[in-house]
């Protein structure tokens, strides 16, 4: 379930380069929760590693793939690029993480789905994505393997939010897997309409 770049200081993106846990042609395939790079960048990676699967994801969240996955792997072909002009790598060369191509072939992998319609993931498992409203396409992933249920949140929107539907509920699960980023703060009540309208109306003027 997801596969994403670590991002920020040197020590989290030196990660991305360590050895995958499991060998990548082993995974028969992912679940992908949203497009953010947190979640979906590592992706190219995989492909690079092995990994042949299916990917699925919401409809939503593959058409984001196709702009998100080319552009981290243009970033990480720049900041090659810089370290090799400036000598700021102790690796020569410095490599990308991957390439565009590597990001051109993991979206062959892709495999859109619609929300709330299971399918097969094999003998005795079938999955499911809600609404989880955290941006276009996010989605909460019910696995139902023979009688005991897997729910992983991805991302949780709020709800009232304008323009994104409210999430849909959690279904009830023997485990769930909660994406805890933002758990230990409360987020204050916020006037989405008057900063909608202020955004409008600074646009048009």
């Amino acid at each position: 379930m997801d596969c994403g770049l670590f991002q920020g200081l040197k020590e989290l993106r030196l990660r991305n380069w360590a050895r995958f846990p499991v060998p990548a042609p082993s995974i028969q395939a992912v679940l992908l929760s949203h497009a953010h790079i947190d979640h979906s960048g590592f992706l190219p990676r995989l492909g690079k590693e092995g990994f042949t699967g299916p990917i699925y994801c919401t409809r939503g969240t593959a058409d984001l793939l196709k702009i998100m996955l080319p552009d981290a792997a243009h970033l990480q072909e720049e900041e090659a690029e810089f370290a090799n002009r400036h000598h700021t790598s102790k690796h020569d060369p410095a490599l990308p993480l991957f390439t565009a191509d590597d990001a051109a072939r993991v979206l062959r992998l892709v495999r859109p789905v619609g929300f709330n319609g299971s399918f097969s993931l094999g003998a005795g498992v079938t999955v499911r994505f809600l609404n989880s409203g955290h941006i276009v396409g996010a989605g909460l992933i019910e696995v139902r393997i023979d009688a005991r249920v897997v729910v992983f949140s991805g991302d949780l929107g709020r709800y009232g939010v304008p323009i994104m539907r409210d999430p849909d509920p959690v279904p009830a699960a023997d485990v769930l897997l909660v994406e805890s980023t933002y758990g230990n703060r409360l987020h204050p009540a916020d006037d989405h309409h008057d900063r909608l309208a202020g955004a409008v109306a600074r646009a048009a003027a």
